[in-house]
Formats: structure tokens, sequence, C-alpha cells
């Protein structure tokens, strides 16, 4: 498994690449879609290839040790081959949803201690048993254990919670160097950034997390409420001291424009709900702008969704037909809608992918924010 660094825009940090994997390439900047229990809501796998073209898609290591449990997946051969997708695969390490039931858990310096909100059953999730379920997922990328700070977050205490995540690194690179993986291919640990807003606790973890050599990097907890100015300026402080020649993945960001200011930055890798759960209540984004299929003046309205987008898919149905189904509460709608989503940001990716390597991204960026923030 390796990174290959094609193209660095002139006016901008943004970077085309190549992340080579044992189940296939990935071609940077990247939109990775969710499937948080080995599903992407409501999309075939098949879908996941030739409409959206995805190329990587994720698994969360909470929900499926949980559901179905580690001994299926293991006697599965894998989540690769249990829910028959063939293509690169990368799981979280299970920190962010058991920060996100903060009310049933409890850290401590040996890992955290949670109940199931499935059963209210007790589980511990420690950095050797984080590795251990995703060594079971098998993954292609997976990640270090971390614990994920919430926003707004007193300096103390994310100060204390970055340096125990630095020590949780360590058990994670000790374990996995004594745990063989399971199904014959590679696996890369991604260790996380984190410190909250603050410059100094973010300069030191980005120098600590370079300084362990991994295979890529991720940047986590600027999802979790920041204003889009701290987000954007604490990725840019990271990714001005990660390494150049590491792929670089901002974790859980986020609206296309998102995207598109921190590819501008060196971020090369993303994934976020948003596309998946939005469409299921009827929020479209295009490159003209984001529509509710909702309102009223969609309702004969008989072109594309998104005639810039559409015609790279099979799925070219009018705004007046998907919100009818929308609105009748029709299982197709959500599938529609929610292909269409995902579609769009993988175009936005790739376009940007195109526009980096002919060195026009810095322009086209500027055209496309405003498109992409209009209400229409």
């Amino acid at each position: 498994m390796h990174f290959e660094l094609e193209h660095t825009d002139d006016k901008s940090n943004a970077r085309a690449g190549v992340i080579h994997t044992d189940h296939g390439q990935i071609e940077t900047p990247i939109f990775m879609p969710v499937g948080t229990a080995g599903t992407v809501k409501g999309v075939h796998q098949q879908e996941l290839k030739d409409e959206v073209e995805a190329q990587i898609i994720l698994g969360n290591t909470y929900h499926l040790y949980m559901r179905p449990g580690m001994d299926v997946i293991e006697s599965a051969g894998g989540l690769h081959k249990f829910m028959n997708w063939d293509g690169p695969i990368l799981t979280d390490s299970g920190g962010y949803q058991v920060y996100s039931l903060s009310g049933l858990n409890k850290i401590t310096e040996e890992g955290v201690r949670f109940q199931s909100h499935i059963n209210g059953s007790y589980h511990m999730f420690s950095p050797e048993r984080s590795m251990d379920i995703q060594r079971q997922i098998g993954a292609d990328i997976i990640m270090a254990f971390d614990e994920c700070t919430p926003y707004p977050c007193e300096y103390n205490y994310a100060k204390k919670s970055m340096h125990m995540t630095h020590r949780w690194l360590k058990r994670c690179f000790d374990h996995l160097d004594v745990s063989p993986t399971l199904y014959g291919y590679d696996q890369a640990m991604f260790p996380i950034v984190q410190g909250s807003v603050y410059h100094d606790l973010r300069k030191e973890s980005a120098e600590t997390i370079a300084s362990h050599n991994a295979f890529g990097n991720a940047i986590g907890g600027l999802s979790v409420g920041e204003p889009e100015e701290e987000i954007y300026e604490m990725t840019d402080l990271v990714c001005a001291i990660l390494p150049k020649d590491k792929p670089r993945y901002l974790m859980g960001v986020g609206t296309p424009a998102n995207l598109l200011e921190s590819i501008a930055l060196g971020v090369d890798m993303f994934d976020c709900v948003m596309p998946s759960r939005n469409a299921r209540h009827g929020m479209l984004f295009t490159s003209e702008g984001i529509i509710n299929i909702k309102n009223k003046k969609w309702e004969k309205d008989f072109s594309p969704i998104d005639p810039n987008t559409s015609a790279s898919t099979d799925l070219n149905h009018s705004k007046a037909y998907l919100r009818h189904l929308i609105i009748s509460k029709e299982n197709l709608g959500i599938q529609i809608a929610t292909i269409h989503n995902l579609a769009f940001y993988l175009w936005l990716v790739k376009t940007a992918r195109i526009k980096i390597k002919s060195g026009e991204f810095s322009t086209w960026k500027n055209e496309m924010l405003p498109k992409l923030r209009n209400r229409l």
C-alpha cells in the first residue's frame, strides 16, 4: 500500500494523488460514502460502483461490533466478502460513536466503558480492542483509537485528552505489531490529530502524529459544531505540519463548500453523512445550489435534478418526479435522492482533481463556491 502524489496546485495547497491498496486504487481528492452498518443506506453496492462511482466506502466499527458482531463478520471472511464489496474500505475506530454516546460512557486511561444503544449491555473499547475489531472487520485503512472532544471544549480538558490520545496511539501501534492481519492483505492505520480549536495543541498534536511516519494521517475533532472559520484555520495549521508525501483525511467534514475549501488547504480524503442523511429529507446538492425538493415550485419542473451532473448517471429523473416520490413517501424517492447526492459529491471531487491537474483549480473553486452555497 502506498500513496503517489501526482500534482500540486500552483495557487493553493490542493493536491492530486493516488492511494494504492490491495483492493484497488483511490484517486484523490476523494469523498468516501458512509456505510455505517455494512451498507450505504438505500444504495445497492452495484449502484455505488456504477451510479455513484465510489472508489472507497466507510464501515463503522462501533455499529458493526454491535450488529452483526465480529463472529459473523470474521466467519464471512471480513467485511468485503460479507457485504460483497471488492473495493477499498476504511473503518473508524469506534471513538466517535462512543463520544456521541457521552451520556452512556466512562472514559479512563485504559479506554472507554460504554452501554450499547441497542440493549444497554456494557462493553469496553481500549486501543488494543479497537485494533482487534478492525483487524476482524478487515478494512484496508483503519483508524487509531482516540477521544473526540466536544465543542466548545475547555483548554485544560482538550490538552489532557490530546495527550491521552497520543498515549493510546502508541498502544495501537504496539498492538498492531503483534497482531497479524487476518485475510491476507495489508491494512494501514491512520493516527488522528486532536487538540480542539487551540493552535498550540493542534500544532503539538500534528507534530506528534507526523513523527510516527504512518502511511497516512487524519484530522479529527472538527465536525462537532465548530464555525467554518475555525475548521479552516485548524486544518490549514495542521496540513502545514503533516508530511506532504502522506494522504491527509479530514474526518466528518462536510458540505460541498467545505470540501472545496479544505481541498485548497491540502486535504485529500473526506467523509460525511450529510449527502445521504439530507437526501432522506428531500435536500439535494447540485452544481447550481441546494434544492429542497419538497417545495411546490418543483411540482411541474420536468428538467433534470442537475443538468451538469445527472447525465453521468442512468438515474436522470426530473425534479417533478422526484418531488412526487418524496412527498408520497415512496422508498424509491429516497434511493434516487441518495444516489444523486453521493454522485454529486463524487463528481465534485473528481472535477476538483481534473482542475488541479490542469492548473485551473483556484479559478474554478472561486466560481463554484457561491453556487454551492446558493439555495434554489
